[in-house]
């Protein structure tokens, strides 16, 4: 439809994306000057490696072509991985016309009733057996979803004759989110009469929060009803120009009608919810014509807008959104629905994300009665103390019935933080997910908080923070000198193992043996490889793992943090110890080696943990993966982007555990605990529990 009849939510998105792309513009003129220097593909080099490995781990391009090309002339490691992501722009392999066809099966024409007519509002497409994802512009809400139908195989057959479009209807009754900042819904499809699912039917696409889908310049492949024609498709005169922070920018051939549609990698994987065309405007923000002169609504057609660009929300920030919503059971259920690479399967609720969600409804009183506040003994007063003196804080030994103790153990750079101030973050993310999961709430002060920031900084020596003329420093220079720093090389171990395991080849292999070796380099390629995996800033993985490497390879320090962890925890009685980074490292030798006689952990919660890795359990106390006998129970959480736990699952290194959650975290708080203990799996487990009686 024109610009002049567009709703005032349309408009409202117009405006938001010429904005983005206004200021995107000077790292816009940065790609397109690579662009015209010769660069295929003006990415990142970590991005372009986790490209190229994912085209060789899929089979997405012709193994035996991706031999062939790289022998045929001599080619340096940036070489080799272009000339393996070209090789999808340049040649594909049978397979790629036949799951077109199965992707573009998966795409609908959604129509609306309005006054008495059926009129074509937009595209959407399946995601699931029974979802269907489009525009929020296009759904705003359930009763515009009530007035509207899908009509599948709405496209011309193989015979250039029109094809028996199918119907179907939505039903928000069963399942209806959306989100105007992204601009999506997702809805269900009432199933067929004969009770056959839509998905069933017509197949769905597997939506993917992994990394390594497009580099900037490769092709996308847009399906839809651009306005309300058969189905169409959009082909290569298209690519990706840049990526934002939520949304893709990508030049391609769409028309009003597109909205909803699929935005497509050559692998018919989904990068993107594609949602408008983005208008050339001047500084005031006014729509342009093509002529230069400024668009005047209600007089001139869509079709003389200047268009500059289409805009599309990226998958991983859908499912990210997705996976922060306070649902029931029944519809988390349904999102687990769409596969597991989506990060939404049952056992994964996730927390907090920048794109607000709608608040959770208050718990009613009679789900759980709340814990009557304990009064609290002289020794456990929690007024902080002076800077250089913080010590732990103690909790009554009475709280929870006296005979279990709740016990939180903290992670890396704590030190100059308050204690107090601390205690209190993680006793509100377990209570944003204890109340998630309509359970009554935690009094920080019955929880028992050791403190060893300070300490560890005070013995940490030789591997103590770069000094202050390093401030600024790139990641490189900070990853050089910690690996100078490290006495038995266990820092470049656990940089490396980290990377091999966040899907990094081990090196040593030619490229002739196996062209994904080629995605190697020396420790600083491992640091940006992990950066690239999991959208962690470069220098904060370098710091992280200068820390553990810190406390496993230095006696004093690992004796100076046990010896005040051991002070300031209950000496009798059951313990409920939750941990988290470092502190799951240093929980560990506590439960093997300090715990006094007869003491038992009821529950040990890992989250963000590096205990997956062989740089670590070949260095603890004792050494190994033989579970404490003192531990009872064990839950571990950990997030696919965190950087600290890329080690996890845990389960293939240490053996069965109580339970283990895959969580996906915010982005910019992938390893941060109150994220972790805000999901009702982790929260729920330590309430358990917390009730049961002590044995």
């Amino acid at each position: 439809m024109p610009p002049s009849n567009e709703s005032a939510e349309e408009q409202e998105q117009q405006k938001a994306a010429a904005q983005r792309y206004r200021e995107a513009a000077a790292e816009r003129k940065k790609i397109e000057a690579k662009l015209a220097a010769g660069v295929r593909y003006p990415d990142t080099p970590e991005r372009i490696a986790s490209r190229a490995n994912r085209l060789l781990e899929r089979g997405g391009i012709p193994p035996t072509a991706a031999v062939e090309s790289v022998h045929a002339e001599a080619l340096d490691l940036p070489e080799t991985l272009e000339r393996v992501i070209g090789l999808t722009k340049d040649l594909q392999p049978w397979s790629f016309l036949p799951r077109g066809a199965r992707a573009a099966a998966t795409v609908a024409r959604i129509s609306i009733l309005r006054g008495g007519l059926e009129r074509p509002h937009g595209t959407g497409f399946l995601v699931s057996p029974r979802l269907l994802l489009t525009n929020h512009h296009v759904l705003p809400d359930e009763a515009t979803a009530r007035r509207c139908f899908l009509e599948f195989n709405a496209q011309v057959t193989i015979d250039n004759a029109p094809d028996a479009a199918i119907r179907f209807t939505f039903d928000p009754d069963t399942f209806f989110t959306a989100d105007r900042h992204l601009d999506y819904a997702l809805v269900a499809v009432v199933p067929a009469a004969d009770g056959a699912l839509a998905g069933e039917k017509f197949g769905w696409n597997r939506l993917s929060i992994q990394q390594g889908k497009l580099v900037q310049n490769e092709p996308v492949n847009v399906i839809g009803h651009p306005m309300g024609r058969l189905k169409e498709i959009a082909l290569r005169d298209n690519a990706l120009v840049q990526r934002l922070d939520d949304f893709l920018h990508y030049r391609t051939d769409t028309e009003p009608g597109n909205s909803g549609s699929p935005v497509f990698n050559d692998q018919w994987e989904v990068v993107a919810l594609h949602h408008m065309g983005v208008p050339n405007t001047d500084a005031q923000g006014r729509i342009l014509r093509k002529d230069g002169q400024l668009w005047r609504s209600g007089i001139d057609s869509d079709d003389t807008v200047d268009y500059v660009s289409n805009e599309g929300a990226r998958t991983s920030s859908v499912l990210k959104h997705l996976a922060a919503l306070p649902l029931d059971p029944g519809r988390r259920a349904l999102l687990a629905e769409m596969g597991p690479e989506s990060g939404l399967r049952q056992d994964v609720v996730e927390g907090p994300v920048d794109t607000p969600v709608a608040p959770l409804a208050p718990v009613a009183p009679a789900v759980a009665p709340a814990r009557t506040p304990t009064p609290a003994p002289q020794e456990a007063a929690t007024t902080p103390a002076p800077a250089g003196t913080r010590v732990g804080l103690k909790a009554p030994m009475n709280a929870f019935g006296g005979a279990r103790h709740l016990v939180f153990l903290h992670g890396r750079s704590q030190q100059g933080r308050d204690p107090e101030v601390l205690r209190r973050g993680w006793t509100g993310g377990l209570n944003h997910g204890l109340t998630r999961a309509g359970l009554r709430t935690v009094d920080p002060a019955h929880v028992w908080f050791p403190y060893y920031g300070d300490r560890i900084v005070e013995v940490v020596g030789q591997h103590e923070a770069l000094p202050a003329s390093y401030a600024d420093a790139p990641a490189v220079a900070a990853l050089e000198a910690f690996a100078a720093r490290s006495e038995h090389g266990t820092y470049e171990q656990l940089v490396m193992e980290a990377a091999v395991l966040a899907g990094m080849p081990p090196n040593g292999q030619e490229a002739a043996e196996n062209i994904g070796s080629t995605i190697v380099g020396s420790l600083q390629g491992a640091l940006g490889w992990l950066a690239a995996k999991t959208d962690v800033d470069a220098l904060a993985i370098a710091t992280v793992f200068r820390d553990v490497d810190a406390y496993l390879s230095d006696q004093a320090v690992r004796e100076a943090v046990l010896d005040r962890v051991s002070e300031e925890i209950p000496h009798e009685g059951e313990l409920v110890l939750v941990t988290h980074s470092l502190g799951t490292v240093v929980g560990m030798d506590l439960v093997a080696n300090r715990l006094p006689p007869g003491m038992k952990v009821t529950l040990l919660v890992t989250a963000g943990s590096p205990l997956g890795m062989n740089a670590v359990t070949s260095r603890l106390l004792p050494p190994g993966t033989d579970r404490p006998g003192a531990v009872r129970a064990w839950v571990n959480a950990w997030c696919p982007t965190d950087a600290v736990a890329i080690g996890c699952p845990l389960e293939p290194v240490w053996g069965k555990l109580t339970e283990e959650h895959a969580v996906v975290n915010a982005s910019d708080r992938a390893h941060s605990i109150e994220e972790y203990l805000a999901h009702p799996e982790v929260a729920t487990a330590i309430d358990t529990f917390l009730a049961r009686p002590a044995t």
